[in-house]
């Protein structure tokens, strides 16, 4: 599936053309065992590794059933990206609320991690897990993509002009061990990230969704990387399989609703995963409302209606497991934009219905830039304030974690949806014109697409 915000990916790799000189220096002659005799070298000296300066898990702030239930991806560009001044701005705000925080070993935001077999290029990773640190997340490594030379390419830094443009091809079956070896590199360097996901929507494996995807080829290199972390890192935990839930208007399917149908290759890929997995500590999704053909059924609120099924169709199958949503999106890729007010009630509508539905993880994938308007990021690009759509993931996070309270209110108007918990009432009025409505026995005004956040 595609997924907006991710041009900004390319712009990144392109940087590999600029420092491939750089980074052949620091390769030579580095392997991992090297850099663990003669100890960090160049920008490493400034910026140690996380697993050396994170705090003791004492000193972090606290979460709620393990880890909190709303986080975000980092993209092309992140705080890190810009200079030190405004790293620690954004850091320092994040840390007021603290959330999951997600970053890919290669792509989006970080350069080839392996140029060399057994070679390892850290700076890209280390300068995202030390953002992370800074600003108290709890972090997550997503293990996608390989290095060119897994998968056709040759040795040597990815070239935006070049293997950047392979970045979504999954490695050879004669590299799914290289491959695994690398995930268990990465879960060794950084000890303090608990949370590993086995690469991204089933790229490489799944060239045509029209057509069932190659979930045997997907389910083998899962199989490998988990048991590679494990035996490195036993108390990690591994979770996919990251896996796209495409819908489209009508066809033939089991999970189906008012907002399209779940196209069935999709079913039929993870159910394979799911019995023929070595283990798995959380399972792992994503998706759009939007069906593929851009509609949104019935409405653009309606359609929202898909996470919560797909949520409890999930559920119904993997009894304990935590569901986590990777990514999830809600406004069309054909061009299509809101009015910001519209575009927030219905991106908090569908936060709603993933607390409802007991989706355990929701990761915003957060399409950073570094100038102009952003409307949906999460910091203004130019100054690192916080947008209304970074205040309203923070919000949710302090008042709807994992393992809150919800209490049953009703709204008298039902174009105007509630949740609420003993201390807070949020309502999201999905409506282009005022609404007055009585909630919890109190009555509310709202303005067109008004989302409002109240005490009880």
């Amino acid at each position: 599936m595609a997924s907006t915000g991710r041009g900004w990916i390319r712009g990144r790799l392109g940087r590999a053309v600029v420092l491939s000189a750089a980074v052949a220096l620091v390769m030579t002659g580095c392997s991992l065992a090297d850099r663990a005799e003669r100890g960090t070298t160049g920008a490493q000296q400034e910026r140690r590794s996380p697993a050396e300066s994170q705090p003791a898990p004492e000193d972090r702030p606290r979460v709620d059933e393990g880890w909190p239930r709303w986080g975000f991806t980092h993209t092309g560009v992140s705080a890190n990206n810009v200079n030190p001044d405004f790293e620690q701005d954004v850091a320092r705000r994040l840390s007021q609320t603290p959330m999951l925080q997600n970053q890919h070993i290669m792509g989006f935001g970080a350069l080839n991690p392996e140029p060399y077999r057994g070679q390892y290029y850290w700076e890209d990773l280390d300068s995202r897990l030390n953002l992370m640190k800074e600003s108290g997340a709890v972090p997550v490594i997503t293990l996608c993509c390989a290095p060119d030379w897994m998968k056709g390419g040759p040795e040597g830094p990815t070239e935006g002009s070049a293997w950047g443009e392979h970045l979504e091809d999954a490695p050879y079956p004669e590299h799914f061990d290289d491959f695994a070896r690398l995930a268990a590199a990465v879960a060794s360097r950084y000890t303090d990230v608990k949370y590993f996901m086995v690469w991204n929507e089933l790229k490489g494996f799944w060239r045509d969704h029209a057509r069932p995807a190659n979930y045997k080829g997907y389910t083998e290199l899962y199989n490998k990387v988990y048991e590679a972390v494990k035996k490195v890192r036993p108390d990690a935990k591994v979770g996919g399989p990251y896996l796209g839930f495409d819908s489209n208007k009508g066809g033939d399917s089991e999970l189906r609703g008012d907002w399209g149908v779940v196209n069935q290759n999709v079913l039929d890929a993870f159910d394979y995963w799911f019995e023929h997995k070595k283990g798995a500590d959380f399972v792992v999704v994503d998706g759009a409302s939007p069906t593929d053909a851009h509609q949104l059924l019935p409405d653009e609120f309606g359609a929202l209606d898909k996470f919560a099924a797909v949520t409890k169709w999930l559920r119904d199958k993997v009894g304990d497991l935590p569901v986590w949503w990777s990514e999830w999106y809600i406004v069309p890729e054909d061009g299509t934009t809101w009015p910001e007010p519209k575009r927030l009630a219905v991106q908090a509508a569908s936060m709603i219905e993933f607390v409802r539905s007991g989706a355990a993880t929701a990761l915003y994938w957060n399409p950073q830039t570094k100038d102009g308007a952003c409307p949906a990021c999460l910091w203004d690009p130019r100054s690192g304030a916080e947008t209304p759509t970074g205040r309203l993931l923070a919000d949710f996070a302090r008042w709807f974690p994992a393992g809150a309270e919800l209490e049953q209110v009703t709204s008298s108007d039902a174009k105007v949806r509630v949740l609420a918990q003993p201390e807070r009432l949020l309502l999201v009025n999905t409506a282009d014109a005022e609404i007055t409505t009585t909630v919890d026995g109190k009555e509310y005004a709202l303005k067109p697409y008004e989302v409002k956040w109240t005490g009880r």
